[in-house]
């Protein structure tokens, strides 16, 4: 079986970390919340700092919360998540998608938040996603699709990161387009084309407060996170380069009628 070849882009440093703990279900998860139930056993993989595995947790009072990291230095901020909310029905581990190490037919759904971006097999990982969970249980995924990003107004420097992220993301070993390929992945996975559900959904940032997180994060990530690094040592941009953007991201975020939308592709994959 396939072991992960991919090297994830961002990190964690505290410049993703603070678009990671912004995430919630109902921000990042909605398509899923109507097919949750109280009993559920839940594997959510790529967990991260773990605020979406702790609003699934609550969401699943008599059930229960595995939370999946390749990364085990997050899964201290991710339990300390869950114990701050006083949740006892959920746990974290570190593993890899594309070997669960579960039996099968272990979970009433296997969620993955931007996960099959960065891994090396997505096709692999969503079999094994399918294997872990039970007879008319859910694999459900969420990705960003960065191609499809959009903002006003143009800034100069704007394009270029797009061109840089996505070269990096690939060389890297993943698809930063990821969202589109979603339903492809699962059919090519095995599950049936009637048994997977394919949605879409945004992230819009423009009021001055949105401008200025979303904007700040990516020009701190641009010139300070493992992405950093990957770009100048993969011969993808320089450092002066690297500040043209930063500083490219800033500008965009001071603009009055800043606009920047984030598409992602959803899939329900029923088993």
């Amino acid at each position: 079986m396939s072991q992960e070849s991919a090297v994830y882009t961002h990190g964690h440093h505290e410049s993703v970390l603070r678009s990671h703990t912004w995430r919630t279900a109902a921000n990042s998860a909605a398509y899923l919340l109507d097919s949750l139930k109280p009993h559920m056993k839940i594997l959510d993989i790529g967990c991260g700092p773990g605020t979406i595995t702790a609003d699934l947790a609550a969401l699943v009072p008599d059930g229960s919360v595995t939370g999946l990291e390749r990364a085990p230095g997050v899964l201290e901020q991710a339990r300390a998540v869950a114990d701050g909310r006083g949740l006892t029905n959920v746990h974290f581990a570190v593993g890899d998608v594309h070997a669960l190490d579960y039996p099968d037919d272990t979970f009433c759904v296997v969620h993955a938040h931007q996960v099959l971006q960065h891994v090396g097999d997505p096709v692999q990982a969503l079999r094994e996603m399918r294997r872990v969970t039970k007879p008319g249980g859910v694999v459900a995924v969420r990705d960003g699709d960065y191609a499809t990003m959009t903002w006003y107004p143009s800034v100069s420097g704007m394009d270029e990161w797009l061109d840089l992220y996505e070269r990096v993301a690939r060389a890297n070993g993943g698809e930063p387009d990821a969202g589109r390929r979603l339903r492809s992945w699962a059919l090519a996975a095995g599950f049936a084309p009637e048994a997977v559900t394919s949605t879409a959904s945004a992230w819009c940032y423009s009021t001055p407060e949105e401008r200025a997180w979303w904007s700040g994060l990516w020009a701190d990530r641009t010139l300070a996170s493992t992405y950093a690094q990957r770009a100048t040592e993969g011969g993808h941009a320089t450092e002066a380069e690297l500040h043209a953007i930063s500083a490219a991201w800033r500008e965009w975020g001071a603009q009055e009628d800043g606009w920047f939308a984030v598409l992602h592709g959803e899939i329900l994959c029923r088993v």
